[in-house]
């Protein structure tokens, strides 16, 4: 490690060959958490570049254990985190919106690094049984439309860098390979990014890997769609600049998306917006960002249709019918 530490601190960069290699060894156990931890700082002070994330991505997929839900039209909706927002948890809100309007989702999550409440967290506040068993994932899947996969249960190698990870507590590189590791490989994929640079380079490895995708940034520097002011939206389709109006909802305030001081807070507005009982910012937050999945899943639909479905999946309680229906199969 000493050699390529070296190396990165001479600006140079790493091949996609080099970047698996040193990925697969860290996963292995072959460095220290202090060689961990000064690996990790190298790119808190500068970009990646697309042949160094593409290689960690292969090697963490190389090391994964995967599920089959091939069965299923699956997309995974997700953010990088790391936008120091502590917004409340809209992605998987949107997820089980997406799931009550008739979609299946594969949902890959952790725990909160960044943030006070990371999709786990919630997950697990609610009693949900992580598991990599496919028999179980897929039952789920087909009654509820959604399960979740706890990504430490299906990259048990990286283990070794949890605890550098949790003690940094800033958002890393692994906050990009997130959205890119999903271990049931869904079709489709809605990811929020908190930089334009970072929106681009996915737009990029997507397109090279034949995924169907939607990507969000918002311009004020959320990785979803805030509404609190212009986003960007990079699809197969091309890239949209748009505003809140665009989808007939309103502009908010940033202190209207806070995520609460801790799991039980955030809880308590997650499970308060499935029963269409949250603020109207957080309705329509969640609504947006559901109907970008759903327009992922059904490129032939317009937005306006798109938000219709998702603010219909909350009002009629079908989004919240899933979630309680996935609750229930936990015993």
């Amino acid at each position: 490690m000493k050699e390529i530490l070296n190396y990165l601190y001479d600006h140079k960069t790493l091949t996609k060959a080099e970047a698996k290699k040193v990925l697969t060894n860290m996963a292995n156990g072959l460095y220290n958490n202090s060689q961990i931890a000064s690996f990790i700082s190298v790119y808190l002070m500068r970009a990646i570049t697309v042949d160094e994330i593409s290689g960690f991505r292969d090697a963490l997929l190389d090391l994964c254990i995967p599920v089959d839900l091939g069965a299923y039209n699956t997309i995974d909706l997700c953010g990088t985190g790391g936008d120091g927002k502590d917004t409340f948890n809209i992605s998987t809100l949107a997820s089980f919106v997406v799931a009550g309007a008739g979609g299946k989702v594969a949902k890959h999550g952790n725990y909160a690094v960044s943030s006070t409440c990371g999709s786990s967290n919630i997950f697990e506040y609610f009693g949900y049984s992580f598991s990599n068993e496919e028999q179980k994932l897929q039952a789920e899947i087909e009654e509820t439309g959604i399960c979740f996969l706890h990504a430490p249960l299906f990259n048990p190698a990286m283990k070794n860098v949890a605890p550098v990870r949790k003690e940094l507590a800033m958002k890393t590189f692994f906050n990009m390979l997130g959205p890119m590791v999903n271990p049931s490989f869904p079709k489709n994929q809605m990811v929020g990014v908190f930089s334009l640079e970072l929106a681009r380079l996915y737009s990029y490895l997507y397109q090279q890997w034949g995924k169907n995708f939607n990507i969000i940034h918002g311009l004020d520097g959320y990785d979803e769609i805030s509404l609190t002011g212009g986003f960007k939206s990079i699809s197969n389709k091309g890239e949209h600049l748009l505003q809140p109006t665009d989808l007939g909802l309103s502009y908010h305030q940033p202190i209207e998306l806070a995520g609460g001081t801790n799991v039980k807070e955030a809880a308590k507005i997650f499970e308060s917006v499935l029963k269409n009982e949250g603020t109207r910012a957080q309705h329509e937050v969640t609504v947006a960002n559901a109907a970008f999945g759903l327009r992922c899943l059904y490129p032939a639909k317009s937005i306006p249709e798109c938000v219709a479905m998702a603010d219909e999946s909350i009002r009629n309680k079908s989004a919240y019918k899933s979630f309680t229906s996935l609750m229930e199969m936990q015993s």
